[in-house]
């Protein structure tokens, strides 16, 4: 099910810890980068976890600061993951699945778009 959230956007700092590049302990190669938000727990009792999506982070980093454009539950698991990109972005829920298939094609994931 993939849908429209109606709420605040967030501005949101990321803290990346899986970088474009990035090689987990599945041989998964992240094409983008991928971190936390402090301060905020996720549904595993961590903090929350994120996608970056934007054309200007195009490169590994260290930080990322956006807004949260959309959330993605895992419905076969405890969490949710967030989709950060630059403010004012826009991506359509397609756009976003395309970009994140590298994880989330082994799970059961919806996306929700915030407006």
């Amino acid at each position: 099910m993939k849908g429209l959230i109606t709420i605040e956007k967030l501005k949101l700092k990321v803290t990346i810890d899986r970088p474009i590049g990035y090689i987990d302990d599945y041989n998964n190669c992240y094409p983008l980068n991928y971190g936390y938000i402090s301060g905020i727990i996720g549904g595993d009792g961590e903090a929350q976890d994120a996608y970056i999506i934007s054309k200007n982070a195009m490169m590994p980093l260290n930080t990322f600061e956006g807004e949260l454009i959309a959330i993605i539950t895992r419905n076969d698991d405890i969490e949710t993951k967030w989709v950060v990109s630059d403010v004012g972005a826009s991506y359509s829920v397609n756009e976003i699945a395309d970009k994140v298939n590298f994880l989330e094609k082994y799970f059961d994931s919806s996306i929700e778009l915030i407006q």
